[in-house]
């Protein structure tokens, strides 16, 4: 994504438009220049990259664009690593005791680096030449880092990147945004819901899978201290919801007016006739970090229960749950896993009001220590379904033992 410092957008009374750029030959051909400038950069330092990319923008009218095309390119497709022979903290150690026995003069210096390069060469069983010394001596500060791979995109691919990122820049400032999924192949549901749990995103569902579902989703300037951390992980969501076939979104915008300096809002409208193109792998979404840690923790255990992570949509009255996960009995047995981690007080209500509205179906809840429930007006006697609490990470253990609790 772009910085806020390279986006751009217009406004039209309250609604902000974006910049888009169109795919004609000029920007195409300017997306092909800045390709190639990084290929041509193939194992150069970042430093010399960045030289170059200065060269790019120039004083040229243009430089905005320019940089936030290098900006993509160096953010998502280049990977930057440290070239030494030695971790270059090592490397400088060694360097710096042998010459702490000489006296300083260039000469000596010479002499320090070539008996090194002999020694390096004998302990690692490969040639070490004296040039890889002195750039590896200081290799791990940023602008020493080699470019040693880069995906180069094409051309077009890159101006669909840019114009998705000045959209998904709108969102930082959002308010709340309200999304309109109509009715859809079940799986990009799903798949879409799946994302709003990954970026952790406050979001309330109301709707069915025959109907539709509109999306609440608290923005970042609605918390009791903007996130801009927050804002990033909504503008994420962008490019999972454009696998999705029917849709339209409307966000409020909290920004300042750039001549008073004065709060202003704003609006913005989506739909899914919008033209922007997603980067996301269709049908794919990964779960959070800690629902991933339980997961592979519990590979670990020796039990007859199978985890799974694909779940139903489970509808309740205005709304739908998704759960985390599903264990399964070989006896057929079905228990569904909720994970209720680090929320707002009014998210824990709805959470536990959906709990209590969908507890007819089998049900097991996680939740942190860390969670103030009784700030949110929770009672955890008065849930359904059984507890277990959690400090950093949730225990299979745990999980377990509920399990073996709930069949007596």
């Amino acid at each position: 994504m772009l910085p806020s410092d390279l986006l751009s957008h217009r406004r039209r009374g309250e609604t902000l438009i974006p910049k888009r750029l169109p795919l004609d030959t000029p920007h195409l051909n300017l997306a092909a220049a800045a390709i190639a400038l990084f290929e041509e950069s193939r194992d150069e330092t970042q430093g010399h990259l960045d030289r170059r990319l200065k060269e790019f923008e120039g004083d040229r009218p243009d430089y905005r664009l320019r940089r936030g095309l290098a900006h993509l390119l160096k953010g998502r497709y280049c990977t930057f690593e440290i070239v030494s022979p030695l971790d270059p903290i090592e490397l400088r150690s060694r360097v710096f005791t042998a010459a702490a026995q000489r006296v300083p003069k260039p000469e000596n210096t010479l002499k320090i680096l070539e008996l090194l390069a002999q020694e390096l060469s004998q302990e690692l069983e490969r040639e070490v030449p004296l040039t890889a010394i002195v750039e590896g001596l200081y290799a791990d500060l940023q602008e020493n880092r080699r470019l040693t791979e880069f995906n180069a995109p094409d051309p077009e691919a890159l101006l669909h990147h840019y114009n998705l990122s000045q959209v998904q820049g709108i969102f930082y400032r959002a308010s709340d945004i309200t999304i309109q999924a109509h009715r859809n192949v079940p799986g990009q549901y799903k798949l879409l819901f799946r994302y709003l749990k990954l970026f952790s995103l406050m979001f309330y569902i109301e709707g069915d899978a025959d109907c539709g579902f509109t999306i609440t989703i608290d923005g970042p300037t609605s918390l009791f201290k903007p996130s801009t951390r927050y804002g990033l992980a909504i503008a994420k969501l962008l490019p999972a919801l454009l696998h999705v076939s029917r849709w339209s979104l409307k966000a409020t915008l909290q920004q300042r007016d750039t001549k008073t300096g004065r709060p202003a809002s704003g609006q913005f409208t989506l739909d899914s006739d919008c033209g922007l193109v997603s980067h996301y792998p269709p049908g794919k979404a990964y779960d959070s970090m800690l629902e991933q840690s339980f997961a592979e923790r519990w590979a670990k255990l020796d039990t007859p229960w199978e985890l799974e992570r694909e779940v139903d949509l489970i509808p309740i009255p205005g709304s739908v749950m998704v759960p985390d996960f599903r264990l399964i009995h070989p006896d057929g047995r079905e228990i569904l896993l909720e994970i209720v981690g680090y929320w707002r007080p009014e998210y824990l209500r709805k959470k536990f009001s959906q709990v209590r509205q969908g507890s007819d179906r089998p049900l097991l809840l996680a939740v942190s220590e860390r969670l103030n429930l009784a700030k949110a007006g929770v009672d955890a006697k008065d849930v359904p379904v059984p507890i277990v609490w959690f400090k950093d990470k949730v225990q299979p253990s745990a999980i377990l033992a509920a399990l073996e609790a709930m069949d007596e």
